[in-house]
């Protein structure tokens, strides 16, 4: 069972990243327009606050500096000097936010945005960030109402992603985007949330409102459920020094009665599975 190992009663935990070279965690509070870290190995843990809500993120190239995905734009943050340097909005003029997102193979950012007025209504659209020259493309996918799951093959020729609502986690090829079919459909309560991969080609899924991450086999089909004492578990990451430890986010946002882990970051040691280097924006 996944353990917690801060209490940060985050609001909206969500994007959890392994950073390898700092050694670290990563992740935002959304609600709480908060960047998170915490280093396993000393139990420090750091917070910046952001201009507007951290929706998604990504490591870059340099270590000093990260790829936002802001709920209304993305920009660069500067860990030493705290600045922030606009790129471009997204979907101005929509009910939307940014979301999800995750860096492909190729080193170009991926993500899907979030329709705050009507949560069930699909309006919103996946991205990408092409790491060459910052243009942003809107993908060839379905409208979506919460743009989740967000993650890709080891080799970099599948794209995972889910709308939440539909309770089912899609793939397609990558980076055509043909044969998009279901993936696997989730199983009793909950929706599918934030997803990585592992070195096998697993996917780790965080199930919303249903107190769970499960691992699916590249067929679809359930290898294991893991247990979170958390309610709403939102995304995972697969880290540590042997990237053998499993990581969740979580949130409080929506509970009456929030038990202690709601909210906090959870993690859990594996046996005889490793994840992957998490990719950086090649820009």
């Amino acid at each position: 069972m996944l353990e917690m190992i801060v209490d940060a009663r985050n609001a909206l935990g969500e994007c959890v990243l392994w950073d390898e070279r700092g050694q670290r965690v990563l992740w935002t509070d959304i609600l709480g327009a908060t960047l998170w870290a915490h280093h396993p190995a000393s139990g420090a843990t750091s917070s910046w606050p952001m201009p507007e809500r951290l929706s998604c993120f990504a490591l870059t190239g340099d270590d000093d500096r990260l790829l936002l995905g802001l709920a209304s734009q993305l920009a660069f943050f500067a860990f030493s000097s705290g600045q922030v340097t606009p790129i471009c909005k997204v979907e101005e003029g929509l009910s939307t936010r940014l979301n999800d997102g995750r860096c492909d193979r190729q080193g170009n950012f991926v993500f899907g945005t979030f329709n705050e007025v009507e949560p069930r209504l699909p309006i919103g659209s996946f991205y990408r960030l092409n790491a060459a020259d910052l243009t942003l493309e809107r993908l060839a996918l379905k409208k979506v109402a919460i743009a989740n799951s967000v993650c890709f093959s080891p080799d970099g020729a599948t794209m995972y992603y889910c709308d939440s609502p539909d309770k089912a986690i899609r793939r397609c090829d990558y980076p055509s985007l043909a044969n998009d079919r279901v993936f696997a459909a989730t199983v009793g309560e909950g929706e599918p949330d934030g997803s990585c991969i592992d070195a096998d080609g697993h996917l780790w899924n965080a199930q919303w409102g249903a107190s769970k991450v499960v691992r699916y086999a590249p067929d679809g089909s359930i290898e294991r459920t893991v247990a979170s004492p958390a309610s709403q578990p939102s995304c995972t990451a697969l880290g540590g020094p042997g990237l053998d430890v499993l990581f969740s986010s979580s949130a409080r946002v929506g509970l009456d009665a929030p038990v202690a882990c709601d909210g906090g970051l959870l993690s859990m040691q594996l046996g005889g599975v490793r994840g992957l280097p998490e990719i950086r924006f090649a820009g």
